[in-house]
């Protein structure tokens, strides 16, 4: 399994003021594939991405990186499937394989998109050293993928949130992580955006082999855009694995405390659900 990971969490648990909320968790992201994390609100699915970007300490367990990836060892070696500890990297080496873009962030006023996304290219700039000669092509490269080339000159506080959202990302892209995890993208974002963000997610995993783990609530948001679905509970893993095995209805139905049906798309062929409300079974009983 460790042979195909982007990243392997293995029994991660993480405590707020003394209280467990994750319990050891496992989490494996393939490389080059990407990976949904559902669940229902405080499961846990932030608290572990954000234990993973070393953005909060877990209590116990490990994270692993490719090691092939951080030695620049090619082949079909035992070398190119070992795992490394995440964790005793330094932080620029982290943060040159991982990376986190978070539910929301601030935004800078006087800045021009251009420069916003500059900033992920930090961890390749020395202390005492501003000089980054991959930096410009970087940053190029990424203000294409996101779309918001046009733009790049403009400031940043006069973009709409779907502009924004993917000025962030493109910040991420900036920085040429192997690993990219998204907190909920498209929140606050209208339906066309949504689709845009995910169909660019689809195609940094198709296309330029980024390991993707990102957060939703809409599961058929992420039915439709992830090789493979985490679904937690009360900060615990209780199911892994592609739509169609994860998405048993009796099973999310006991999740989510809710009665979900699901149904099978006809023009994707992803799982597609129903949460059915009271007002519908209002409807049912009188028909």
């Amino acid at each position: 399994m460790t042979a195909t990971a982007g990243l392997l969490a293995s029994d991660v648990t993480i405590a707020y003021d003394g209280v467990d909320v994750v319990h050891g968790a496992d989490l494996l992201l393939p490389r080059g594939r990407v990976t949904a994390l559902i669940g229902p609100n405080g499961s846990g699915k932030s608290t572990l991405l954000r234990a993973i970007a070393r953005l909060k300490d877990a209590r116990s367990g490990s994270v692993l990186l490719p090691a092939q990836a951080a030695a620049g060892v090619t082949g079909d070696t035992d070398e190119a499937d070992a795992m490394i500890d995440a964790i005793a990297l330094s932080r620029p080496e982290f943060a040159r394989r991982v990376t986190l873009l978070a539910q929301s962030r601030p935004t800078p006023a006087g800045l021009s998109v251009r420069e916003v996304v500059g900033f992920g290219r930090h961890p390749y700039r020395r202390r005492f050293r501003s000089t980054d000669p991959d930096g410009r092509a970087a940053v190029d490269r990424a203000l294409e993928l996101t779309g918001v080339a046009p733009f790049a000159d403009r400031g940043v506080e006069s973009l709409s949130g779907g502009q924004l959202q993917r000025v962030w990302l493109a910040c991420c892209l900036a920085q040429e992580t192997d690993v990219l995890l998204l907190d909920e993208p498209t929140t606050y974002l209208d339906l066309r955006y949504q689709v845009e963000i995910l169909d660019l997610v689809r195609e940094l995993a198709d296309l330029h082999g980024v390991t993707v783990g990102l957060v939703l609530h809409d599961l058929d948001q992420a039915a439709a855009v992830s090789d493979r679905v985490v679904l937690l509970r009360e900060g615990r893993v209780v199911a892994a694995g592609s739509a169609a095995e994860v998405y048993d209805p009796a099973l999310l139905t006991d999740v989510y405390g809710i009665r979900i049906e699901v149904e099978t798309d006809p023009i994707s062929g992803a799982p597609r659900t129903r949460a059915v409300g009271a007002h519908h079974l209002r409807t049912e009983r009188t028909r």
